[in-house]
């Protein structure tokens, strides 16, 4: 009996010893898996991150171009400045046509086709059609005025040509003057602006061009 027990007590202490180191293992593990799921402590140095805002773009503002100066119309004392070349308004015609600044001619001159000469209650009167770029006007009846002897300086003989009156405007001067008929479809102007029209009313400065505005 005593063999017995010499026997069996190392066989109960060794597995009682394994049955230790197992519990003891298990709850190695188990306190291993309970720390991995704890929530780390946040001290209070531990500050929250602060994600900057974005700062508003500058508005851009569109430039503003310096508007170029005024173009003087009228000279101090009241006259008009007129440019080589001008806008000449006709009220009969209800049209506006180019005129060259003449200042080296005398009276002013229109281009003017199908010149007819007449009498009417013992005057001379014509009937034309301003003509010029293969457009032409209705026809025009007016006085005579006089008769002006043109001499072409192509040829010694001088051309008669009737001279009438009639109402022109260049910006806001509205006035009569003195034109003689003559074809100026052939040349670039229509109208040719002597001195006759502008030597009261009008200084002509010939570095500028259509000074005065369009009327329409």
């Amino acid at each position: 009996m005593k063999n017995t027990w010499k026997t069996l007590l190392p066989i109960l202490l060794s597995s009682t010893l394994i049955a230790c180191a197992q519990t003891g293992q298990d709850a190695s593990e188990n306190t291993d898996s309970k720390a991995e799921q704890t929530t780390p402590e946040v001290t209070p140095d531990t500050k929250p991150e602060v994600v900057p805002e974005p700062k508003p773009e500058p508005e851009v503002k569109p430039e503003v171009k310096p508007k170029p100066p005024a173009i003087q119309k009228k000279t101090s004392d009241g006259k008009l400045i007129l440019g080589e070349q001008e806008w000449v308004y006709i009220p009969g015609l209800e049209q506006s046509f180019k005129a060259r600044i003449d200042t080296g001619a005398t009276t002013s001159s229109i281009s003017a086709t199908e010149i007819i000469a007449f009498e009417r209650d013992g005057k001379d009167w014509v009937k034309f059609k301003l003509e010029h770029a293969g457009k032409k006007s209705k026809e025009i009846a007016l006085p005579v005025q006089r008769w002006a002897k043109i001499k072409q300086s192509s040829s010694d003989k001088a051309n008669k040509r009737a001279v009438v009156v009639g109402w022109i405007q260049i910006g806001d001067l509205k006035e009569k003057t003195e034109f003689t008929l003559a074809d100026r479809t052939h040349l670039e102007f229509p109208i040719l602006l002597g001195r006759s029209f502008f030597k009261d009313v009008a200084v002509i400065d010939v570095s500028k061009k259509y000074v005065q505005e369009k009327i329409k």
